[in-house]
């Protein structure tokens, strides 16, 4: 059982050229011209209109949008970028009374870390709408 060779083919740029302009006339359709002069892979005549063609018959994607949709993206990225920083802000504060927490700890000789989550975790399990008082622990 033989495999016949792979025969790679190199096609000229006067027969690309001849091949686009065809199809940019309207003679012959991609699969018409590919089945014509048996051009092989289903993007080499899209590749060489691209290159050599005039790019006016590729398919091309087009977004239509109303002048308010353009604003009410920025709006909301903008709106995105500033939570993103409060956020960060927020993660950057409870770091800094970690490290607090634990240094005093460590003067103390406790952990007050622990110590504080398991009163902030108690007291919201028994009374979800009162807030904890940081200077009371």
């Amino acid at each position: 059982m033989s495999r016949e060779p792979y025969i790679h083919r190199r096609y000229s740029d006067a027969f690309r050229r001849k091949v686009v302009s065809e199809i940019e006339r309207g003679d012959l359709t991609i699969s018409q011209a590919q089945l014509l002069y048996d051009i092989g892979g289903s993007e080499t005549i899209q590749r060489w209109m691209r290159k050599l063609g005039k790019n006016h018959l590729i398919s091309k994607r087009v977004r239509i949008e109303m002048a308010d949709d353009i604003n009410k993206v920025k709006k909301l990225e903008a709106e995105k970028r500033e939570l993103e920083a409060a956020l960060a802000q927020a993660h950057l504060r409870i770091r800094s009374i970690e490290s607090m927490l634990e240094l005093a700890g460590k003067e103390v000789g406790q952990d007050l870390l622990k110590k504080y989550a398991a009163r902030v975790s108690g007291s919201s399990r028994k009374s979800p709408g009162k807030k904890v008082d940081p200077d009371t622990v």
